[in-house]
């Protein structure tokens, strides 16, 4: 499922690990920054380079799927006779979409921290991301009950159904994040590879910020 691409790609990063890794300030032994490059004497290891590459093509194979999505909804709106009444879009999506966009300043803020070897200082940015994370799905939660209020779900007419399939199918991809980052989180102290953890999580992360945004302005302006 595609929602689950981090935190495998997260715990192949952890297979691969070589006994020379580093620690959490990127200093281990042989293995270089932080092992998540070079070789070890306990064999070799994936280069971070591999895993981002990965990323990209999951993410690729994502764009793909809702772009699919946007294309029915394009044609669907602009059918003749087709039953299209437009959405009154929640008003906390406003609210839900500027939460998003503060996470991924704050993760920005965290792989900042990361470098700079300031332990504490990640650990309390990159939570503050996952808590960002929550609220924003929690929201979301709240525009769908407040549309149910007004008697609007997924099968009431074509818009609602489209509103729903996105949030919905975004939201399940926003969780896999949210697993991804605790996942980092709670790993702080064990000999993964950090570094490259945090950039494949991060580069997910923005990711799902983005493609919220234009999911917003399309279900917004698109009315």
């Amino acid at each position: 499922m595609p929602s689950t691409i981090v935190t495998e790609e997260i715990e192949l990063i952890h297979a691969d690990k070589g006994p020379g890794g580093g620690n959490f300030a990127g200093d281990g032994g042989n293995g270089g920054d932080d092992g998540d490059t070079g070789n070890s004497s306990g064999g070799t290891r994936v280069p971070q380079r591999a895993y981002i590459t990965g990323m990209i093509i999951a993410l690729a194979g994502i764009l793909m799927f809702f772009m699919a999505f946007v294309s029915a909804y394009i044609v669907r709106k602009d059918m003749p006779n087709s039953a299209w009444i437009p959405l009154q879009v929640p008003r906390i999506l406003w609210l839900n979409t500027f939460v998003l966009i503060a996470s991924s300043f704050t993760l920005v803020r965290a792989h900042g921290r990361f470098t700079a070897k300031d332990e504490e200082g990640f650990r309390h940015w990159w939570a503050t991301s996952t808590i960002l994370g929550v609220l924003f799905v929690v929201g979301q939660i709240i525009a769908w009950h407040q549309l149910a209020a007004q008697g609007i779900f997924l099968a009431t007419n074509p818009s609602s159904s489209f509103f729903y399939v996105f949030t919905g199918a975004h939201g399940v991809h926003l969780l896999g994040g949210i697993l991804a980052l605790l996942y980092v989180q709670f790993r702080a102290t064990r000999k993964v590879a950090r570094g490259t953890a945090i950039e494949v999580v991060s580069l997910y992360w923005h990711f799902m910020d983005g493609l919220w945004f234009f999911l917003f302005l399309l279900l917004y302006l698109g009315r």
